[in-house]
């Protein structure tokens, strides 16, 4: 297993543990199934494992394996707080707590306010006073690192970063989102500050491997490298040296086993000049059916009226490329949840954009187009629910 160090000097491994998707049996996690796989992990050298409040059972599961197998102090536990559902500097400690006992632990090491996607949410918290609980939780050890993990543009990923000094930060990063959501941009600002860079959705959810068109296919099996798809989206990851943990949720025997065997044989800089053009093929592959050919260059950007111009068309091109519900999934993620508003629907017109873009891209027309297609009444009426109970009014610290 290969190893690289927090802010602190801590080893860690390169492999993490993803525990959102253990195997369910009943109504509940297959806890048997999940040790067997966490305790094979652990012996192969994985020393993260990864968690949250909302991953039903996770937590749970997690903390009765580490106490059975006695191995808690010797594994770093890293969980989220959700942030969305905090409304006041109480509740940070009735879920911290909640959290505590479920993964039967008196400390995590890595602590994470879970699924940013705005710098509001953090000015949000910031208002209930969690600044002041987290100097009382790393004074008193129950937290021993803070972060966060995000799913935003990339301009609210740097603002959140430049904010506060943050132990770590968690980001979803393959070859496919190189220049989306916080992007290569992201983690190479936060490895300048010297913050550890969690990766989450290596795989973007097995979809680099089961969704692969044939072209795609085609391209990695006449490279000559007998690496499996999922192998090369790790392999490009832990080639990267910014990258400090790359999460797999891994269910089964014969995952764990090839993921840990790639993370101990994958060193930076391995990849070839051929190996990388292999992945331009296979993203030019699974592109092949996007809407808009935008490249995320973002030189079309900043727009006078805050719209996400490279998000929306992303997104648009995911509904085609993977299908409708996943694209109005990542909008809804990645645009429609902003503090501010940047709908297509507020665009003026000016045209600044399509001055600058390289691909000259009609924007505004696309813009038009993708809106009706990522916001279809029912999405409109669920993205303003959700939006106003995130950024709902938050009540006085009680302190």
């Amino acid at each position: 297993m290969q190893y690289r160090n927090d802010k602190n000097g801590s080893p860690l491994s390169v492999l993490g543990y993803g525990c959102m998707r253990f195997t369910k049996k009943g109504t509940g996690i297959d806890t048997a199934k999940a040790e067997k796989e966490i305790m094979s992990a652990y012996a192969a050298g994985v020393n993260y494992f990864d968690t949250a409040y909302v991953y039903g059972g996770s937590e749970e599961a997690l903390g009765e394996i580490l106490e059975k197998n006695g191995i808690r102090e010797k594994v770093h536990i890293a969980t989220k707080l959700p942030q969305y559902l905090i409304s006041s500097y109480a509740a940070l400690d009735r879920y911290f707590n909640e959290e505590l006992s479920r993964l039967r632990t008196d400390y995590v090491d890595y602590y994470l306010m879970h699924h940013v996607t705005d710098i509001a949410m953090w000015e949000k918290l910031k208002s209930v006073g969690i600044l002041d609980w987290i100097d009382e939780k790393k004074k008193s050890g129950a937290i021993r690192n803070i972060g966060f993990s995000y799913h935003g543009n990339t301009d609210n990923f740097l603002k959140i970063l430049n904010d506060y000094d943050w132990d770590l930060c968690q980001i979803q990063y393959n070859y496919l989102d190189e220049v989306s959501q916080a992007g290569r941009a992201g983690l190479q600002a936060a490895h300048a500050k010297g913050i550890p860079v969690i990766i989450m959705e290596p795989l973007r959810g097995g979809k680099l491997v089961n969704m692969l068109p044939e072209d795609a296919k085609s391209a990695m099996r006449s490279s000559g490298r007998s690496w499996t798809p999922a192998e090369w989206g790790l392999r490009w990851l832990f080639d990267q040296p910014e990258v400090t943990v790359v999460l797999s949720g891994m269910n089964s025997a014969e995952m764990v086993a090839e993921n840990c065997r790639i993370a101990s044989e994958t060193v930076p800089g391995s990849m070839t000049e051929a190996d990388f053009a292999v992945l331009e093929k296979v993203k030019k592959a699974i592109n092949n059916n996007e809407k808009v050919g935008c490249t995320g260059c973002r030189y079309c950007m900043p727009c006078p009226k805050g719209l996400d111009i490279p998000g929306i068309f992303r997104c648009w091109n995911t509904m085609y490329t993977e299908s409708r519900h996943e694209g109005r999934f990542q909008f809804a993620q990645t645009v429609g949840l902003t503090a501010e508003p940047a709908f297509a629907d507020q665009c003026i017109r000016c045209g600044k954009c399509e001055q600058h873009c390289p691909q000259q891209i009609p924007i505004r027309q696309k813009l038009k187009e993708a809106d009706r297609d990522l916001r279809p009444l029912p999405y409109k009426i669920g993205i303003n629910a959700v939006r106003a109970f995130m950024f709902r009014k938050t009540k006085s610290s009680s302190r």
